[in-house]
């Protein structure tokens, strides 16, 4: 690999191409279609979300008691909505 290949952005890498990097050092958040919303009254904080979140994009803030997305990460794959026992994540179109 030499450095120019180094400092290409996701946006540059071919198709099935390796990353070299991980998503969290490229804001990947302008691939999604769709964006978790929450519905506060239904969230019980269970944190699955943060767990299953395969970008890192929700994180829990130990200030506040509660979680945040990061949009700027999120790829709006909806694997929150899917595992949230509640139904408190909804996927809408961005």
């Amino acid at each position: 690999m030499t450095s120019k290949e180094e400092e290409k952005s996701w946006k540059e890498i071919s198709i099935a191409a390796v990353c070299w990097k991980p998503s969290t050092d490229f804001l990947t958040g302008d691939w999604k279609t769709f964006k978790p919303v929450r519905d506060l009254g239904k969230c019980i904080r269970c944190l699955l979300c943060v767990m299953f979140c395969p970008d890192g994009a929700i994180h829990w803030i130990a200030e506040k008691g509660d979680i945040e997305f990061d949009y700027n990460y999120c790829k709006g794959c909806g694997i929150c909505a899917n595992e949230c026992p509640t139904k408190a994540i909804e996927m809408k179109i961005e």
